[in-house]
Parts: structure tokens; C-alpha cells; sequence
């Protein structure tokens, strides 16, 4: 491929490393072609970090060698080669903590769990919020910044990730190996589901009157296709028919459901960069692969047991 020429407002990064995403994996499989018509040939990835490379006609908040990091462009895409170009808005400076792979596993991740946490379930002081999932990508992320914001936090990870989580700050951490945390739980306020099916369906029974679960891994629901994807009408139609479902659930429940498609930020990264270098995130990489290695690496994200973010290195 020859290499990409940045445009009005874009910065070009040299990549130091990308993050492997589960999205990747249903992008490369066509899921998504629903919502999301690519324009084929392009170059896959959703999220990078890297040198600035070079800078578009047009003012810039960066420089030639910046070392930053972005969730790019969900149309463009393009973290999975050396050089990548990116809107300078989807762009922040790396937290000056980090290397190039623990910068580039937090993007996507972090940006998801800081906008369901603080955007969708407005987490604070007290809130009793009970996470699925907490030993992965997101989980990680989203058990730390629940913390920070002054949460109860309640968990469920294998007997292998039990140890991280709780070091991470979980309060409580339910072995979904071994218990059902659907009967032992009870009167929380938030959900944040990272799981998916029957652990989704399960968690309206935990949650008080008026509690709210958002989801990454369930069904999407009409708000998703207005608000985070500004779908036309027969795809919100269509979110509605899927949904309906678990929003019946929801409604039994006296509470809310909510599907969320993260989206790009560079002010988010720039909170996120900050939370980092004060000390209180700390991204978890699980692995990392040489990018020539890229087909072990997605092989190893497909088996579901990472502990944190698998991330590919370019030399």
C-alpha cells in the first residue's frame, strides 16, 4: 500500500503499537455491515499509538515527533499498518507514563468505560455497581475508574483473574465458575454488563427499582441506532424488534436498558491520559505480538482469556 497522505486537519502517526479490539474481529467477519458499509480495500484497526509522523494543511495542536495515541475513525479505520492518518481531534498526547503497547491497549477500552460509567450510568459517590466480566480489556479499565469516581464495586472473574481485579479495587469478586451472582446479590444501583447473554438477562434481577444497565455485549436498542450511530429509521426499527426482548426484561425490572457504542474523543483520551499519569489507571496489557504475528495475536483474543488488552508491536 503506498503510504496514506494526511489531510486538512489530520495528523499522520508512525505506529508504535495497536490494540486488539473484539470489534476487530466483527469487522473482519462482515458483522457490522449492517450499520457500518467499509469501503473495500481498507486497512483494519481501531486504535493506536504511535509518533506524529507528519501534520495535514491547516492548524495544529501537534508536532513532527508528538508521541500520541487515538481511537481513530470507525469509517476509516487503519491502526493494523506503520503509518496511519487521523483527525486531529480524535488525537491526545500519551500519557508520558506509558510505553507505546500499554498506551495503545487504552483507547477504545477506556474510552468505553469512562463513557458508560460516568456518561450513561453516572457513577459517583455510593452508587452500588456490579461490573460482568471485570478481569478483560474493558473490565480492567471500567473497575478502576468506578473506584475513582467513589463506587461499590462487585465483579465476576474466573479463579485466574480474581487476584487482578481485586488488586485493581473490586470490593467484592464473584467466581462465576463456582457461584451464581444473580442469587447472591441484591439492590444494586448500576450494571455495567461486559458479558452478554445469559449474564445480561440475570442482572436485572440484582438491580433496584429504578437501576440502569448498559451493555457492550448485548442487544442494541433504538437509542443506539439515534444516538451513537445516527442510523435512519428502518435500522432504529430494526434495533427496536431485536430489543424488545430484553427491554420487556427491563421494564418487569421497574429499569432501564441501554446499548452503548462508544465514541471517538480526543478531550476523553486527554482525562484519560491524565487519570493515568496521576497514578490513579493503570492500563493491563495481558500480551503482546510482533506485527507479523497479527494472526496468533487475533487467534489468542477469539479464545475469550485475556486479562487485560492484547496489543501488536510494529519494529
Amino acid at each position: 500500500m503506498p503510504d496514506p497522505q494526511p489531510r486538512h486537519g489530520d495528523v499522520r502517526i508512525r505506529v508504535g503499537s495497536a490494540g486488539l479490539n473484539p470489534v476487530d474481529c466483527r469487522i473482519r467477519d462482515g458483522d457490522l455491515r449492517p450499520i457500518s458499509r467499509l469501503r473495500l480495500p481498507i486497512v483494519a484497526g481501531c486504535e493506536l499509538a504511535g509518533t506524529v509522523d507528519a501534520v495535514g494543511p491547516g492548524p495544529s495542536r501537534f508536532a513532527v515527533g508528538d508521541r500520541v495515541y487515538t481511537r481513530v475513525d470507525k469509517r476509516r479505520l487503519g491502526a493494523f499498518a506503520e503509518l496511519a492518518c487521523v483527525q486531529q481531534e480524535l488525537v491526545a498526547h500519551m500519557p508520558a507514563s506509558l510505553d507505546f503497547a500499554a498506551a495503545a491497549g487504552l483507547p477504545l477500552a477506556g474510552l468505553t468505560a469512562l463513557q458508560a460509567l460516568r456518561d450513561e450510568l453516572a457513577v459517583g459517590p455510593g452508587t452500588r455497581l456490579f461490573i460482568s466480566g471485570g478481569a478483560g480489556g474493558v473490565g480492567t479499565l471500567a473497575v478502576q475508574l468506578a473506584k475513582d469516581f467513589g463506587a461499590e464495586v462487585t465483579t465476576t472473574a474466573s479463579p485466574r483473574g480474581a487476584a487482578l481485579v481485586q488488586r485493581l479495587g473490586a470490593d467484592c469478586v464473584i467466581d462465576y465458575t463456582q457461584e451464581d451472582f444473580s442469587v447472591v446479590l441484591r439492590n444494586f444501583d448500576a450494571v455495567l454488563d461486559l458479558v452478554g447473554g445469559a449474564m445480561l438477562k440475570d442482572s436485572f434481577s440484582i438491580l433496584r427499582p429504578g437501576g440502569r444497565v448498559v451493555s457492550i455485549a448485548g442487544v442494541p436498542e433504538p437509542r443506539t441506532a439515534q444516538e451513537d450511530l445516527g442510523a435512519p429509521p428502518w435500522i432504529t426499527a430494526a434495533f427496536g424488534l431485536m430489543s424488545f426482548a430484553i427491554r420487556r426484561r427491563a421494564r418487569k425490572a421497574q429499569a432501564s436498558y441501554r446499548y452503548l457504542f462508544m465514541h471517538p474523543s480526543g478531550d476523553d483520551l486527554r482525562v484519560l491520559a491524565a487519570l493515568v499519569d496521576g497514578g490513579r489507571l493503570q492500563p493491563v496489557v495481558d500480551s503482546t505480538y510482533s506485527f507479523a504475528m497479527i494472526a496468533e495475536a487475533f487467534a489468542a483474543l477469539e479464545q475469550g482469556h485475556a486479562k487485560g488488552k492484547i496489543v501488536v508491536t510494529f519494529p
